[in-house]
């Protein structure tokens, strides 16, 4: 069969996408129960990435083919990640287009524009990362700071809710998440001294339900925790720029925080500074902090704790438990008792040489290197915001990581004007150093696909959670960017910066197949089956490319 390529310039006969089922709260829930669609930003509420499609196995992946081709209108790279829902896709695209798309053929039904404002600032990109979905509705969050409404069906807007000013440095890149009848956002803006928070909006009228701020105000719990003089909370930073997960049983929202503002020069803000570089546990109805985890208090190094929550049932010392997975940013795994919050296990999963390690609390125990010398790991971290996946069936969590990377500070003070870049100094990429110091180096297991470069690289680990160990470690050429996808026949699907995308053995880490694609990959694959067949979707460049076996004769 010969790949249709859907190119946006010769999209000229849209219309509306054919009417499918409603999309309702209980079907997100049960979401698990729907392998064929992926219906929220990681697929289920629970984080993990994994499918339970099984057409795509160990045997058959090298006969995967090109299907369709959708391309980008915008040069940049694409982090999006896909919806699918009943045999229709929607997918945004830099800055903030929606495309609805006939998710077996590419064929392009409609595309809705919003062009943000011009006086917008974003840190790091103007990228926006999906969609959420609930009815026939689509939400999208916007670049400077406006939740947008969409109807599915005819691409038309049906309402929209400014949720932040850009002038004062807010910005959204993240997916929302819908929750029973409200959808949840966050925000970023962290190098721009906002003060961060995550909203709740009725799905139906746009109208605001309740708004939790990351860095609490004087008399507020956890304002002790900010020191500083002139009112330094009210720049904390806390952003909110990567979508959280939920457990409907006991009816919480985990999100992760990110860092403190100023990001580098932490005497102008003494004290632990929550939530930043938290967990954050909130009641859905309501937006109240239930209970909270901070992975680096005062962090000093933009370790971002905005990982997605990996939330995994599973025996914990002999006994059925809910238990939280977080490979963080810092360098460090973690296993927490998602019910209380409380620390089960913590161990580093690269070199780290910021601490020691972990107290029996799960609190860093900081050992900050001399100014001018490297700190392990670098400011992108030992992983950063590209979703990992948990596998059932193999009991394991697949990261995306960095090894080898550090990053030299430098720290000044700052002055904070509203909508300007507010850091407290710099940074730069040190030189790798061989042997790098690590108190504590969780066992690597055994290093397959070793890459010919051996500094800055890029790899997929699977950590065992019960011990915080590796399990194997799969190198790249080059750093990576790429989530992870498992599926139910022991596939890992991903990605990295060198243009290839593959699929490895969830169990060994062996390259089953790969392809390269040209371009970089920095989203995370999706997988999903229209008329009983399996297929899968990654990005590449500016690229959106979808694989499926080849079609029975």
């Amino acid at each position: 069969m010969r790949p249709s390529t859907c190119l946006l310039a010769a999209a000229i006969a849209l219309g509306a996408a054919p009417a499918s089922a409603q999309l309702t709260s209980e079907r997100i829930e049960a979401a698990a129960r729907e392998p064929h669609n992926w219906l929220t930003y990681s697929g289920t509420y629970d984080g993990q990435r994994q499918s339970a499609l099984t057409e795509v196995n160990k045997a058959n992946v090298r006969q995967l083919e090109l299907k369709w081709i959708l391309q980008d209108r915008v040069v940049g790279i694409w982090e999006a990640n896909p919806l699918v829902v009943d045999g229709k896709m929607y997918v945004t695209q830099r800055p903030n287009d929606v495309v609805a798309l006939d998710a077996k053929t590419g064929k392009v039904f409609w595309i809705y524009q919003h062009e943000p404002s011009p006086d917008t600032k974003a840190c790091c990109g103007a990228n926006n990362r999906g969609l959420a979905m609930l009815g026939n509705t689509l939400f999208m969050a916007t670049l400077d700071s406006w939740l947008v409404a969409i109807d599915a069906v005819s691409g038309q807007v049906l309402w929209k809710e400014k949720v932040a000013e850009t002038a004062e440095g807010y910005s959204m890149t993240g997916a929302p998440l819908v929750v029973k009848d409200k959808v949840i956002v966050g925000v970023a803006g962290g190098e721009l001294g906002i003060r961060g928070f995550l909203a709740a909006y009725d799905a139906k009228t746009g109208k605001e339900a309740w708004r939790f701020h990351t860095i609490p105000a004087p008399g507020e719990p956890g304002s002790e925790t900010w020191q500083g003089r002139n009112d330094a909370w009210k720049t904390g930073g806390g952003p909110t720029w990567v979508t959280g997960s939920y457990d409907p049983s006991l009816n919480l929202i985990y999100w992760g925080v990110g860092n403190p503002g100023p990001d580098w020069n932490a005497a102008q803000r003494p004290g632990d500074n929550l939530y930043s570089n938290s967990v954050v546990a909130l009641d859905a109805n309501t937006g109240k902090l239930k209970w909270h985890f901070q992975f680096t208090p005062r962090d000093q190094y933009d370790y971002d704790s905005v990982q997605i929550p990996v939330l995994v049932d599973r025996e914990w010392n002999g006994k059925p438990a809910k238990l939280m997975l977080w490979a963080n940013r810092n360098g460090f795994f973690y296993v927490l008792d998602r019910v209380t919050g409380k620390f089960l296990l913590g161990k580093n999963f690269i070199p780290v040489n910021w601490a020691s390690g972990l107290d029996a609390d799960g609190h860093p125990i900081q050992t900050p290197p001399a100014d001018g010398t490297p700190v392990y790991p670098g400011v992108n971290g030992g992983t950063n915001w590209y979703p990992p996946s948990y596998s059932p069936r193999t009991g394991l969590m697949y990261v995306p990581i960095w090894e080898n990377y550090a990053a030299i500070y430098r720290r000044e003070e700052a002055e904070h004007t509203p909508g300007n870049f507010f850091v407290g100094g710099g940074f730069k990429v040190a030189a790798p150093t061989p042997n790098a110091p690590t108190p504590h180096m969780a066992d690597s297991g055994p290093v397959l696909n070793q890459a010919t470069e051996e500094t800055g690289n890029g790899a997929i680990i699977a950590i065992d959670p019960r011990t915080g160990n590796r399990v194997w470690t799969h190198r790249m050429v080059g750093v990576t960017d790429a989530g992870i996808l498992t599926t139910a026949s022991d596939l890992v699907f991903s990605g990295g910066r060198d243009g290839y995308f593959y699929a490895l053995d969830a169990r060994s880490g062996d390259v089953l197949w790969r392809v390269n694609l040209g371009g970089i990959v920095a989203m995370a694959p999706i997988t999903y089956a229209v008329d009983g067949k399996q297929y899968i979707s990654v990005i590449a460049g500016r690229n959106l490319v979808t694989f499926a076996l080849p079609d029975r004769r």
